[in-house]
Order: C-alpha cells, then structure tokens, then sequence
C-alpha cells in the first residue's frame, strides 16, 4: 500500500472492497487507485478528482 499525500491510496490488486453501504466492488487491475478524497464520481475508486479540487474541503458521506 502507498499513500500519495493529497490523493489516493494505491494497493496491489487484485482487490475487493467493501463500501460504507455493504456492497463489495472488485478490481482485478495490478495496482488500484483508491480514492481518499471522496471527491471520486467513480468512489470507491480514484478518477483524479483530487486534482481539480485543490484547496476544497473533503466531502462527507452526506455529499
């Protein structure tokens, strides 16, 4: 696992994730791009979102 300081926690796939709503999505890709942000519209995953999103505040759950 590393983390990439403003964006997303990259792990060595494949993997499976389960979400805050107990549903489980997978990547079989060598490394997966996590989003740490929550600003991904793909969220789980990262789409770079973070990068757009300099200096705004996290989202929440709620977003």
């Amino acid at each position: 696992m590393t983390l990439v300081r403003g964006g997303p926690v990259l792990v060595e796939g494949p993997v499976e994730l389960v979400c805050d709503d107990g549903t489980a999505v997978t990547s079989d890709r060598v490394v997966v791009a996590v989003c740490a942000c929550r600003r991904s519209r793909r969220y789980p995953f990262c789409d770079t979102s973070h990068r757009r999103g300099a200096g705004r505040s996290r989202r929440g759950p709620e977003d």
